[in-house]
């Protein structure tokens, strides 16, 4: 044989033996098709990771995802950092209230890749924050409602068997509840309405009052697709919904029932002195951990009287793709995968939350505070905050100009909307 059929014939023979070893071992052609992604976000690194375990996707080899639990405090700076050094996460969490502030990080996935009809048959109306006039921002992963923690004894005391359904049952309320002292201190509460230190949520509470009269707060332009301050859309919606809230803290009228020197309201519901507690579905096992002697239960939020449609507000979270993600198409199959029903049911088990997604609202659980919580899931809305500490500030100072008299309810309003509207153009 000649020296170059010999050469032919090592090599040759040589990629026989390596194509048998790797058809031996099942390498390459699997490792080839892994859809591999590192995901960014706040949340417990056990409990993610224990609701990848639970829906089977530690054990499915077609994906790879390494999850990094970040500091709350720190976590926009560090993205920030890390996007500009390139060295970011190919898919991160953001809720509503960070969307305009990631916004130009974020990858808007096409309606072609994920149809618009799709998403709004997967996901709850609160997840629709995320979707634009170009194609969808996030694909919403977790959702938690606000719901009304009310205590049994102080109901129980006044013979009343339940708490009211809509908000002008209130009024009764503070009258048959409130009780204070000859010098008009508040000793037993109702309600916490009226202003905005010391209530625990109230910035949602103010703004579910928008949303449930009629405003959507803020609104995305159907010609030109950008974002808007809306407060004071529909006329007078907003005015009713502050002129409500601040009623209970005018100490002229008969169902005044809070001020400023009343201790935070979930500390007052705790030590027994509140009546209602306008707070989130996370937050239940946080109540029962400080005052397991507390004897409470959980409804659904007022509502306005005749309103076409039941509303609470909620904290809606998403998976969003990095536009510096070196792996687009990977990213994109693992945050459908972290999206899917079986994931977001693991995590809805882990955290006592309610899904997302409505093929898994669809069985209502046999838990009394769950089947609240899923009812309360569907009947969501949320709305994206400009600026999640900033924003809230606006609201404050909305609502103490009109407890202090320094403004009527009309002219708090408008001020607020310039300045929401001042928030987003920057």
């Amino acid at each position: 044989m000649s020296k170059f059929q010999l050469v032919s014939l090592f090599v040759f023979g040589f990629f026989i033996v390596v194509g048998v070893a790797i058809f031996a071992l099942g390498g390459l052609s699997e490792e080839a098709n892994v859809s591999a992604a590192t995901v960014w976000g706040t949340m417990d690194s056990k409990v993610f990771e224990g609701a990848l375990a639970s829906a089977g996707l530690y054990q499915d080899k077609s994906v790879s995802i390494t999850y990094l639990q970040k500091n709350p405090a720190t976590f926009d700076q560090e993205l920030l950092e890390a996007l500009a050094l390139g060295t970011g996460p190919d898919i991160f969490f953001l809720t509503n209230e960070s969307v305009i502030k990631h916004r130009a990080k974020i990858l808007t996935i096409p309606y072609e890749n994920y149809p618009a009809r799709d998403f709004l048959d997967n996901f709850i109306e609160a997840g629709e924050v995320f979707l634009t006039t170009d194609g969808v921002l996030a694909l919403p992963f977790s959702v938690d409602p606000m719901v009304m923690y009310w205590n049994r004894d102080l109901f129980t005391n006044v013979g009343l068997a339940s708490p009211p359904r809509s908000w002008s049952g209130f009024y009764d309320l503070s009258i048959l509840i409130t009780k204070k002292d000859s010098n008009l201190n508040v000793t037993v509460s109702s309600a916490p309405l009226g202003e905005f230190a010391n209530i625990s949520h109230a910035f949602d509470i103010v703004s579910l009052l928008f949303m449930q009269a009629g405003s959507p707060i803020v609104r995305t332009g159907s010609t030109d697709g950008l974002l808007r301050s809306a407060i004071n859309e529909p006329p007078l919606a907003a005015e009713r919904g502050l002129s409500f809230f601040t009623e209970f803290a005018n100490p002229l009228k008969a169902y005044y029932s809070w001020n400023r020197s009343l201790p935070l309201s979930k500390n007052f519901f705790l030590s027994g002195g509140l009546a209602t507690y306008f707070g989130f579905a996370s937050e239940l096992a946080d109540l029962r951990l400080k005052n397991p002697n507390l004897n409470f239960d959980v409804a659904a939020i007022p509502q306005t009287t005749g309103a076409a449609r039941v509303t609470t507000i909620a904290d809606i979270t998403g998976l969003a793709i990095s536009k510096n993600s070196l792996n687009v198409a990977d990213a994109y199959n693992v945050a459908t995968l972290l999206t899917s029903q079986q994931m977001i049911d693991a995590f809805s088990k882990a955290t006592n939350l309610p899904p997302v997604r409505r093929d898994s609202l669809a069985v209502k659980p046999n838990q009394p505070y769950l089947s609240v919580f899923y009812d309360a899931a569907v009947q969501s809305k949320s709305w994206l905050v400009p600026d999640a500490a900033k924003t809230p500030a606006i609201f404050k100072e909305m609502v103490e100009s009109v407890t202090g008299g320094r403004d009527t309810v009309s002219e708090a309003v408008a001020r607020a909307n310039d300045l929401v509207g001042l928030q987003i153009s920057q």
